[in-house]
């Protein structure tokens, strides 16, 4: 197998421009199961095809006005949040916002409002920092020049300009409209007579909460003419407008990533109905939206098993199908990694990377102790216990080895299975912790 010993020249590049301290965060970042994002790119290998079509989809669908929805399925190990991380890369890259979103414990889908809020709170995009709040603060940055400047031209005129201007975007919601004209003056205009600058702040974490989904008061959106807040009934036209003023922004449109959604089928009925109906919405939505994307995280009982999707028929009968077919089809629905395991080869090209990265972290030659044939013997030894699709697996494994070697010890090749298996126990210790029940009823 010597031609997997050497990474991809392009790779190779990318790693010897890494400083010690981005490969050291790397490897920490690996040991606990994920990637810094910065250098996500770099662990594609494998999942070029699939790549290649989602990113397809991305410039010649979504933002030309497409939308859609897909599931990424794959069992624990099998790199789902990782390829998810790499998805995110690909957007940024070409000019999309994205809203990556892990469904815990404080992210229910079972709750929408609080889902919107984390959509709303992770967005990222052509703008400094995380969030809508973010992205209200740099946009009205860029119109300050012209919203202040010296005229005849009243602020108030100004505004009612670009009001008109933005309620012609198509799919664009008054509520939300009236929400930006209302942000833009309460940041602009001087304050009124016995306004107070705490009173002003106040009033602009009121419109900050409205743009998240927060819960506010009817009585105290109303002097901004807004006249509802975020509910299901209205989710569908406040994700479009959304994606509108992204778009008219800038952006290419909006790609979401739904992390773990797996987690639902641990849950009471009552939960995981109501998790299913908001999966159904959010499918409603794209539906109904323009330049929008969603990606959902499954694992396969998602789809086989009886407390899977086929609980719910609402949820079922849109997305029955998306599993039957025998053959892959790279543009389907399901983006499926658990029948497109890495293979040895590229196992191995990976196992190479991580010793590259592991010399430039430590500063030490790793080539003469953790050699290439004892990364294929690792794959070998996965592969006879069945489990040469766990990349988490391989991964720890060649890390743990690369750490022991880096300390003088010689790696024990004769233990490969006995080390394999304890990592195994390790992960599906994690698995056992991620399915039990942790969501507020």
């Amino acid at each position: 197998m010597k031609e997997t010993a050497e990474t991809s020249s392009a790779s190779k590049q990318e790693i010897g421009q890494l400083k010690p301290f981005e490969a050291r965060k790397i490897i920490e970042h690996l040991r606990k199961g994920s990637v810094p994002v910065e250098q996500v790119s770099l662990f594609s290998v494998g999942r070029e095809k699939w790549l290649q079509f989602i990113e397809d989809d991305l410039q010649n669908y979504i933002a030309q006005g497409g939308s859609k929805v897909r599931f990424i399925n794959g069992d624990y190990g099998d790199g789902k949040t990782h390829f998810m991380s790499i998805v995110r890369h690909l957007a940024l890259q070409w000019g999309f916002a994205v809203s990556f979103v892990v469904l815990t414990r404080d992210v229910p889908i079972h709750k929408f409002e609080v889902v919107y809020q984390n959509i709303a709170q992770q967005l990222t995009g052509k703008f400094p920092g995380t969030g809508i709040r973010h992205l209200l603060e740099y946009w009205a940055e860029q119109l300050k020049t012209e919203l202040t400047a010296e005229g005849d031209v009243s602020l108030q005129s100004r505004l009612n300009v670009l009001a008109e201007k933005l309620r012609l975007l198509p799919g664009m919601n008054l509520n939300f409209v009236n929400g930006l004209i209302a942000f833009l003056s309460q940041r602009y205009s001087p304050l009124g007579i016995d306004e107070t600058e705490e009173e002003r702040q106040q009033s602009l974490e009121i419109l900050y909460q409205w743009f998240e989904g927060g819960k506010v008061a009817k009585k105290d959106l109303k002097p901004f003419q807004i006249f509802e807040a975020l509910s299901k009934t209205n989710s569908k036209s406040f994700l479009c407008s959304l994606v509108t003023w992204l778009k008219d922004l800038g952006h290419k449109g909006l790609i979401l990533l739904m992390d773990e959604l797996e987690t639902v089928i641990a849950h009471p009925t009552s939960v995981r109905n109501a998790a299913y109906e908001n999966v159904r919405l959010l499918i409603d939505n794209t539906e109904q939206a323009d330049s929008l994307h969603i990606f959902f995280s499954i694992i396969p009982d998602v789809l086989l098993a009886e407390k899977g999707f086929k609980s719910y028929d609402a949820l079922w009968s849109r997305v029955r199908s998306i599993g039957d077919s025998k053959r892959l089809n790279y543009r389907g629905v399901l983006i499926d990694l658990h029948r497109t395991p890495l293979a040895v080869k590229e196992l191995v090209e990976l196992g190479v990377m991580l010793r590259q990265i592991h010399e430039l972290a430590y500063r030490w030659q790793a080539g003469d102790m953790i050699k290439d044939d004892l990364l294929e013997k690792l794959c070998q030894t996965q592969q006879k216990m069945g489990v040469l699709n766990e990349v988490r697996l391989f991964i720890k494994q060649v890390i743990r080895y690369l750490d022991m070697a880096e300390q003088g010890e010689a790696p024990e090749e004769e233990g490969i299975a006995g080390q394999i298996s304890s990592s195994q126990k390790e992960m599906e210790q994690e698995k056992l912790e991620q399915l039990q029940p942790s969501w507020d009823n």
